[in-house]
Protein backbone atom coordinates (compact mmCIF):
# COMPACT_ATOMS: atom_id res chain seq x y z
CA UNK A 1 0.00 0.00 0.00
CA UNK A 2 1.31 3.40 -1.00
CA UNK A 3 2.34 5.85 1.68
CA UNK A 4 0.42 8.63 -0.07
CA UNK A 5 -2.89 8.16 -1.86
CA UNK A 6 -4.57 10.81 -3.98
CA UNK A 7 -8.28 10.91 -4.61
CA UNK A 8 -10.88 13.30 -5.96
CA UNK A 9 -9.83 13.49 -9.58
CA UNK A 10 -12.24 13.10 -12.42
CA UNK A 11 -13.80 14.79 -15.41
CA UNK A 12 -15.42 18.18 -15.19
CA UNK A 13 -16.59 20.92 -17.54
CA UNK A 14 -14.80 24.26 -17.74
CA UNK A 15 -15.76 26.44 -14.82
CA UNK A 16 -16.35 23.46 -12.58
CA UNK A 17 -14.68 22.52 -9.32
CA UNK A 18 -12.89 19.56 -7.83
CA UNK A 19 -11.22 18.92 -4.51
CA UNK A 20 -8.21 16.65 -4.46
CA UNK A 21 -7.21 14.82 -1.33
CA UNK A 22 -3.86 13.28 -0.47
CA UNK A 23 -3.97 11.03 2.55
CA UNK A 24 -0.87 9.65 4.21
CA UNK A 25 -1.20 6.23 5.76
CA UNK A 26 0.88 7.33 8.70
CA UNK A 27 2.39 10.44 10.19
CA UNK A 28 5.50 11.59 8.37
CA UNK A 29 7.89 13.23 10.77
CA UNK A 30 10.12 16.14 9.94
CA UNK A 31 8.02 17.53 7.11
CA UNK A 32 9.39 20.64 5.46
CA UNK A 33 6.81 21.00 2.76
CA UNK A 34 3.79 19.38 1.22
CA UNK A 35 2.55 20.18 -2.23
CA UNK A 36 0.77 19.40 -5.43
CA UNK A 37 2.38 18.96 -8.84
CA UNK A 38 0.86 18.20 -12.20
CA UNK A 39 1.98 16.82 -15.53
CA UNK A 40 0.09 17.10 -18.78
CA UNK A 41 0.85 14.95 -21.85
CA UNK A 42 3.97 16.21 -23.57
CA UNK A 43 4.67 18.68 -20.79
CA UNK A 44 7.11 18.81 -17.92
CA UNK A 45 5.95 18.29 -14.38
CA UNK A 46 5.23 21.59 -12.72
CA UNK A 47 4.59 22.81 -9.22
CA UNK A 48 1.00 23.84 -8.62
CA UNK A 49 1.02 24.76 -4.95
CA UNK A 50 2.91 24.00 -1.79
CA UNK A 51 2.57 24.67 1.89
CA UNK A 52 5.45 24.54 4.34
CA UNK A 53 5.38 23.05 7.80
CA UNK A 54 5.03 26.57 9.17
CA UNK A 55 1.99 27.27 7.03
CA UNK A 56 3.49 29.46 4.33
CA UNK A 57 2.16 28.84 0.84
CA UNK A 58 3.41 29.22 -2.71
CA UNK A 59 0.92 29.14 -5.55
CA UNK A 60 1.72 28.97 -9.25
CA UNK A 61 0.73 32.09 -11.17
CA UNK A 62 -1.38 30.02 -13.53
CA UNK A 63 -3.72 28.93 -10.75
CA UNK A 64 -3.66 31.90 -8.38
CA UNK A 65 -7.12 32.98 -7.40
CA UNK A 66 -8.57 29.63 -8.45
CA UNK A 67 -6.75 26.95 -6.44
CA UNK A 68 -6.28 26.74 -2.69
CA UNK A 69 -3.95 24.39 -0.84
CA UNK A 70 -4.68 23.36 2.72
CA UNK A 71 -3.89 20.61 5.17
CA UNK A 72 -5.29 18.79 8.15
CA UNK A 73 -2.34 17.77 10.28
CA UNK A 74 -4.44 15.64 12.61
CA UNK A 75 -5.55 13.52 9.66
CA UNK A 76 -2.18 13.54 7.84
CA UNK A 77 -4.06 14.87 4.86
CA UNK A 78 -3.39 17.48 2.18
CA UNK A 79 -6.03 19.11 0.01
CA UNK A 80 -6.22 21.05 -3.21
CA UNK A 81 -9.44 22.93 -3.85
CA UNK A 82 -9.71 23.70 -7.55
CA UNK A 83 -12.29 26.18 -8.76
CA UNK A 84 -12.99 27.77 -12.12
CA UNK A 85 -11.24 24.91 -13.86
CA UNK A 86 -9.92 25.43 -17.36
CA UNK A 87 -9.00 22.93 -20.09
CA UNK A 88 -5.34 23.76 -19.55
CA UNK A 89 -5.65 22.40 -16.01
CA UNK A 90 -6.01 18.92 -17.48
CA UNK A 91 -3.18 16.79 -16.13
CA UNK A 92 -2.24 14.05 -13.74
CA UNK A 93 -1.94 15.58 -10.30
CA UNK A 94 0.57 14.26 -7.79
CA UNK A 95 1.00 15.07 -4.14
CA UNK A 96 4.40 15.29 -2.51
CA UNK A 97 5.54 15.24 1.09
CA UNK A 98 9.12 16.36 1.60
CA UNK A 99 11.39 16.03 4.61
CA UNK A 100 15.01 17.11 4.87
CA UNK A 101 16.22 13.77 3.57
CA UNK A 102 13.31 12.22 1.70
CA UNK A 103 10.63 12.98 -0.83
CA UNK A 104 7.43 10.94 -1.04
CA UNK A 105 5.03 10.85 -3.98
CA UNK A 106 1.54 9.60 -4.53
CA UNK A 107 0.51 7.60 -7.58
CA UNK A 108 -1.35 10.50 -9.15
CA UNK A 109 -4.94 11.25 -9.99
CA UNK A 110 -6.26 12.30 -13.38
CA UNK A 111 -8.06 15.61 -13.78
CA UNK A 112 -9.74 16.23 -17.11
CA UNK A 113 -11.42 19.53 -17.95
CA UNK A 114 -13.34 19.54 -21.19
CA UNK A 115 -16.65 20.58 -22.63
Amino acid sequence: QALLAESGGGSVQPGGSLRLTCAASRTIFGLRGTGWYRQAPGKQRELVALITSSGNTNIADSVKGRFTISRDNAKNTLYLQMNSLKPEDTAVYFCNFATVGNSYWGQGTQVTVSS
